[in-house]
């Protein structure tokens, strides 16, 4: 079989989320291609669009939920909204695309060519492969519900009341779950990633997200962590992502203060993740299910207004999670947890009901079951 996957790089879930499925479609002997599908329009597109995006979640978080919510209103009350008016004016370019490049299957974990695909799809006479939405995040977001695919996976069967309320039909809904690499598996145990990463292996490891662009107001909760009376008894591993901004700031402040680590961008997350005891992060899809799937007590931070607030609710309304409304309550419900043996295993429990580590293959194979039918 041959598998497009299409994405948009407005932050880096939905990226990593089609490469996972790409990674495992090669595994299982087909091809898998991935790439950002604005790009067909030229790639000043591709960054204008990537870099408004970043911009705004950075600068500006209340203007991006402030807008979430104008398209939540409006995608209640339209099946033709202005997302979708302008993303089928990238018909033109897709069209041609798939004429020249045939492909057994499309994937898409973004809404804006799903958007697209649709719009081709209802043109008479159109022949499409099959098309598979693929949502990451734990909430129907804005105007999926104007697509139509062939069949949709969602991240977990209790959004399928929500799904089915706001428009998509019940029949193609498949709760399997967000994809994720299985590289986040990591096979090391605690003590040999610690070593891989020259970490004292007799303190606990406090890992601090910001996800690809560095949000999370890493350096309010850095700060409070560099207050606490206990702080030498762990080692703190900040992960700023690509903001280069926050990286220097926090190497400028603490780069003396051996109880933390400062880290931009990395590819280590697989082991990072595996020599933590305990994870905060902003509540990204992607980010929060790899911290699930490894077992690892979560602590969300601060969202990213819009789909980031629903999947904070759903982590903690379903025991995966703990969060607070300050930095300083944020480090004292973690640290309060590191002393809870019993919590955690109740975090973890309610985790491995959750979120299936398998999650990845499932959807691989049921997409490749759907086109051997």
């Amino acid at each position: 079989m041959k598998i497009l996957l299409l994405s948009c790089k407005t932050g880096g879930g939905h990226d990593a989320a089609a490469n996972a499925l790409k990674e495992q479609f090669e595994k299982m002997g087909h091809e898998a291609f991935v790439f950002d599908y604005l790009t067909l329009a030229g790639e000043k597109v591709a960054k204008r669009v990537a870099n408004v995006y970043v911009k705004t979640v950075q600068k500006m978080p209340s203007a991006f939920g402030c807008a979430y919510n104008v398209g939540m209103f409006i995608s209640k009350r339209t099946k033709k909204s202005p997302v979708y008016l302008v993303n089928q004016k990238m018909d033109k370019y897709l069209e041609p695309y798939l004429e020249e490049h045939p492909y057994d299957a499309i994937v898409m974990t973004h809404l804006y060519p799903a958007e697209t695909l649709t719009s081709m799809r209802r043109k008479e006479g159109a022949k499409l492969p099959p098309i598979f939405g693929v949502l990451t995040d734990y909430t129907l977001t804005p105007f999926w519900e104007e697509t139509e695919c062939d069949e949709y996976i969602i991240p977990h069967k209790d959004l399928m009341d929500e799904c089915v309320r706001r428009g998509l039909p019940k029949e193609k809904l498949h709760p399997f779950g967000i994809p994720f690499s299985p590289k986040i598996l990591a096979p090391y145990s605690q003590l040999e990633a610690k070593k891989l990463l020259n970490l004292d292996e007799n303190k606990k490891v406090i890992l601090l997200i910001g996800g690809s662009m560095g949000a999370g107001k890493l350096v309010a909760l850095t700060k409070s962590f560099s207050k606490e009376e206990r702080i030498n008894d762990f080692q703190v591993i900040v992960i700023c992502g690509n903001n280069e901004k926050i990286y220097n700031k926090l190497v400028k402040k603490y780069k003396d203060n051996h109880a933390f680590v400062i880290m931009g961008h990395t590819n280590q997350m697989p082991i990072l993740m595996k020599a933590s005891d305990i994870v905060y992060t902003k509540p990204g899809g992607l980010t929060s299910t790899e911290t699930v799937a490894s077992r690892k007590p979560m602590i969300i931070t601060y969202p990213i207004p819009g789909c980031e607030n629903a999947n904070r609710d759903f982590f903690v309304s379903h025991n995966m999670a703990l969060s607070a409304n300050t930095p300083d309550e944020l480090v004292k419900v973690g640290i309060d947890l590191l002393d809870d043996d019993r919590k955690i295993e109740a975090i973890k429990d309610s985790q491995r009901i959750n979120i299936d580590e398998n999650a990845t293959v499932n959807i691989a194979n049921f997409i490749l079951n759907y086109l051997e039918k």
